[in-house]
């Protein structure tokens, strides 16, 4: 499972950390290492401890998946664009078509059915924390109401768009680690959704 594989190893690192002089150094290290592991080529040029906090410059290449001519232009609009403009690129559930959006219902209302199968009498608690995950009220009715309904994971994912199935992921980890643990059932959908957005990438 994601949790059983990815906390022992930044348990290790923690240790490593704490017995090395070199800590500094070390941390570079991981964090280009650990970015390495997702494709991203990526260097550690600055690191500093301020506020009880470490900051952190990062150098980065160009991803693995990630054709010269798309780096190109996310270079040059980095270079062009506005840093205080509003990104409003990011799919919102309110502009997803209808079908879309029920598939966005259904699989967030299996990831929490899965992590707690008692939510329907939980969900005055949930909903607040929820909303904390940026997902608004009328998803959390379309939520409400999915929980009551019988799909398979299966036919959730097919025809999936791949910014609808990002958009799902994203919010679908945080909701998976609210218990700070990650059940068979959950880690069994994250990992089939993560590979609906890797599959519809390689096409």
């Amino acid at each position: 499972m994601l949790d059983r594989l990815v906390r022992p190893l930044v348990r290790t690192q923690i240790q490593l950390l704490t017995k090395t002089q070199s800590a500094s150094n070390k941390l570079m290290k991981l964090i280009s290492q650990w970015l390495g592991y997702l494709g991203v080529q990526a260097d550690v040029t600055q690191l500093q401890t301020q506020a009880g906090k470490i900051q952190i410059s990062v150098a980065v290449g160009k991803p693995d998946q990630c054709s010269d001519s798309e780096w190109s232009q996310i270079l040059c609009n980095i270079n062009e664009g506005n840093p205080d403009a509003i990104d409003n690129t990011e799919l919102t559930y309110a502009q997803m078509p209808t079908p879309q959006q029920r598939k966005v219902e259904h699989l967030l209302a299996m990831i929490i059915h899965a992590g707690n199968p008692t939510i329907e009498q939980e969900w005055d608690q949930l909903q607040p924390r929820l909303l904390a995950f940026d997902m608004n009220a009328s998803l959390l009715t379309g939520i409400k109401t999915a929980l009551h309904a019988t799909t398979t994971l299966e036919c959730l994912l097919t025809d999936l768009e791949p910014e609808v199935a990002a958009f799902v992921l994203s919010r679908a980890i945080r909701v998976a680690l609210i218990d700070q643990q990650i059940t068979p059932e959950e880690d069994t959908m994250l990992k089939a959704i993560y590979s609906a957005i890797e599959t519809k990438a390689k096409v």
